[in-house]
């Protein structure tokens, strides 16, 4: 085998020591005159996305040792957004997603195996996993844990882990008494696996797949379904025929690949941090993504799906509809048909053989492309004198009626101040909130604005206001939101400048983010403005802020080119 490296580590006598190491552990001769395959498990007891990945990675095992390989397992590090929205935690968050990359990279690098499964399910973790991969450009293959099912039915839909949160101004207002919120409590999360709704963990999961990078038809099965477990150990399998055939990551992820990828997720109105991770993802892999191609790509890219937050379905039922497969069957006169996958088959060769699950009908959930929801895809780009770098929406999650949005500022320098302002109810109708300072550098970690804008719902203000931010937001984030904006506040951006009562209009149709003030009023504003002291000055959060590029160039680590300052120069 050609990427066979352990091999070299591995033969006698002069690398005796190091199967002495391997014996050490219990491993035979016979293990050793294998090659060794990597599990990259981040499995934890914190994260439930990730709880089954255990009994996933037993199931991987078994089907490398079927194929003649050697199952080597190691933790990463991986954390929850769910439990860390909203505090000090997360700040951790997407600074997480370069930590997990340099971590398989010295676990595959350090013990040169000779390729990798990667089991994950989460947010950041996935992206992470396929960052990882692509720098390695070993043979890889990605094993989703899977979502969980649906809770108990809230508002017409089965409700999920965000829905205590929206439900949480019933109960301080008397609507909903404290018994039937704490039952409530009970029944949102009734099985394991990532969020139910499509938020960035079941989005990056499927634009995986789509690059080629899982299995057909695996990323949106459920964690509890035996056939998850199958497709695991089939998973183990596969990854041996990627080593015999010299298939390596960086074969599969190419530039056809992650617009396949962009395209899916465009079409299923994915998660806005999509445009956080697929350009990470394509600078690990060096090819392009940059935010100009993101949005001609979503504007020749019909929406064939949707699902909570943009309608009552959730990830569960998109699988039930076909998942992954059925959209992209649809799709595929608009996607690199002849991109290669880690079944060493091309992607069009894949869908060839696929039939929707019986019981769906066209236009249940998934449409053909000649029936589309919408026209144009799940995300925006948006630019103007607010973002001259850019900006990201999702018209997916946002109602017709609230694409156009104009109102006066009500200036927040930081995510707790916004809390307590909407909290107090002190936040009007027809207001803009601008939470500026938590992008990448000066969150630090861009954090997402998740509560607020779930508190903003729960008050009945979510289509009666808007808000913009350099943060970043949940996939389950619905209402009038922009993020992402570029150059962030912290890097003397015009956010910096805003103050209370500046109009600020959206327009989504038009691509455009404004501030209603003159060019020589901003220009003053913004020479007038002074870096502040950072939120955090110690550990990996201060190495993180000082590191990471903007969001608009996927607030990454550029490891290639270190030193190179995006912002302003800093005062003296």
């Amino acid at each position: 085998m050609k990427h066979w490296r352990s091999r070299r580590i591995l033969q006698r006598p002069e690398w005796s020591n190091v199967r002495s190491l391997f014996k050490s552990m219990g491993y035979s001769d016979v293990d050793l005159a294998r090659p060794l395959v990597g599990i990259a498990n981040s499995w934890s007891r914190l994260v439930p996305g990730h709880v089954n990945l255990r009994e996933l990675a037993e199931q991987v095992k078994q089907g490398i040792l079927q194929a003649g390989g050697t199952p080597v397992e190691f933790g990463v590090i991986g954390a929850c957004d769910g439990v860390a929205n909203g505090n000090l935690g997360m700040h951790y968050i997407l600074p997480s997603r370069d930590l997990i990359a340099h971590d398989v990279e010295i676990m595959v690098e350090a013990h040169r195996l000779d390729a990798v499964v990667l089991l994950g399910s989460c947010d950041k973790i996935v992206p992470g996993m396929l960052m990882a991969a692509a720098r390695l450009d070993v043979p890889a293959i990605l094993v989703a844990g899977g979502p969980m099912l649906g809770g108990c039915h809230f508002e017409g839909r089965a409700s999920d882990s965000s829905t205590p949160t929206e439900a949480l101004h019933r109960l301080e207002s008397g609507q909903m008494s404290e018994h039937q919120y704490l039952a409530l409590e009970d029944r949102v999360a009734p099985t394991c696996g990532s969020c139910s709704f499509l938020g960035t963990a079941n989005t990056m999961c499927c634009l995986a797949e789509a690059m080629g990078m899982s299995l057909p038809g695996s990323a949106t099965i459920p964690a509890v379904y035996a056939e998850r477990q199958r497709i695991a150990q089939e998973s183990g399998r596969r990854i041996m025929g990627l080593l015999e055939e010299g298939i390596t990551a960086r074969r599969i992820m190419d530039q056809r690949a992650l617009e396949n990828a962009l395209r899916l997720g465009l079409a299923i109105g994915g998660s806005t941090n999509l445009a956080l991770h697929l350009p990470a993802i394509a600078y690990e892999a060096e090819v392009q993504m940059s935010m100009d191609l993101i949005d001609a790509v979503s504007r020749s890219t019909p929406v064939l799906a949707r699902v909570f937050p943009a309608a009552a379905e959730n990830v569960p039922d998109f699988d039930a509809a076909g998942g992954v497969p059925a959209v992209m069957k649809n799709l595929l006169p608009l996607l690199h048909g002849e991109a290669l996958t880690v079944t060493g088959r091309s992607v069009a060769d894949n869908l060839q053989g696929f039939r929707a699950p019986a019981g769906t009908t066209s236009g249940s959930l998934v449409r053909p492309l000649e029936n589309p929801y919408a026209t144009e895809g799940g995300l925006a780009v948006l630019r103007g004198n607010l973002a001259p770098r850019t900006a990201v929406t999702k018209p997916a999650a946002i109602p017709r009626q609230m694409q156009r949005f104009s109102g006066p500022a009500r200036c927040f320098d930081g995510e707790e101040e916004a809390l307590e302002a909407i909290a107090s109810g002190v936040i009007r109708e027809g207001e803009v909130l601008v939470i500026r300072y938590e992008g990448p550098k000066g969150g630090p970690g861009m954090r997402e604005m998740y509560k607020a804008m779930k508190l903003l719902y729960g008050r009945g203000l979510a289509l009666k206001t808007a808000l913009v931010t350099d943060g970043r937001f949940s996939g389950s984030n619905n209402g009038c939101f922009v993020g992402h904006v570029s150059p962030e506040a912290a890097e003397g951006g015009p956010l910096a400048a805003v103050h209370d009562g500046d109009r600020i209009s959206i327009d989504i149709p038009a691509r455009s983010l404004t501030l209603h003030l003159d060019e020589g009023t901003l220009h003053e504003r913004i020479k007038g403005w002074r870096r502040r002291p950072p939120k955090i000055d110690r550990g990996y959060l201060a190495l993180y802020a000082r590191l990471a590029s903007s969001a608009d160039r996927g607030a990454v680590i550029r490891h290639r080119d270190l030193g190179m300052p995006e912002g302003p120069p800093e005062e003296t």
